[in-house]
């Protein structure tokens, strides 16, 4: 697989989960997670998500710029590693802006406070099952049948 081609992957994978998991790292190195909204949907290698600037994730990336986003749908997950940059830019967060975001930040892309994350990827991983649930059920009752390990899928990892 070509790295476009897994760039690709990855974007299919994750075009429409709208909630992913952001991990950081707090002070003490321990690792911190929190459901968040994907700002962008066309992945590139880089994630947005935007956050009040006095958040203890904002804080955590301040200390230390190492991040995860977790995917997860019926049939796919996908672990994007990368680093985190704040970034104040009232142009891209018009640019970003939607209704999901008017009930976090009511005055709009000029809220004081609102900062954006950008997540600079280096590599994601991801398990692909097609057919979801149900073929992976079938995998496993065919293994167990057959006395064989079980078909888990599509992994691959992708360096971005």
């Amino acid at each position: 697989m070509t790295n476009e081609d897994g760039v690709k992957k990855v974007a299919e994978l994750i075009k429409d989960i709208k909630t992913c998991m952001l991990t950081t790292v707090d002070d003490d190195g321990h690792l911190v997670s929190r459901p968040m909204a994907v700002q962008q949907v066309e992945f590139d290698g880089d994630l947005w998500f935007a956050s009040d600037e006095d958040s203890r994730k904002i804080g955590q990336i301040r200390h230390g710029h190492a991040v995860n986003v977790a995917f997860s749908s019926g049939s796919s997950w996908v672990s994007v590693a990368g680093n985190a940059e704040i970034v104040r830019d009232v142009a891209k967060a018009k640019e970003l802006w939607n209704t999901g975001l008017e009930a976090w930040f009511p005055d709009g892309p000029e809220t004081p406070g609102l900062v954006l994350v950008k997540i600079h990827a280096d590599s994601a991983e991801y398990w692909d099952t097609p057919g979801g649930k149900v073929m992976t059920l079938l995998s496993f009752a065919k293994a167990k049948v057959k006395g064989e390990r079980i078909e888990g899928g599509e992994n691959e990892v992708v360096e971005l």
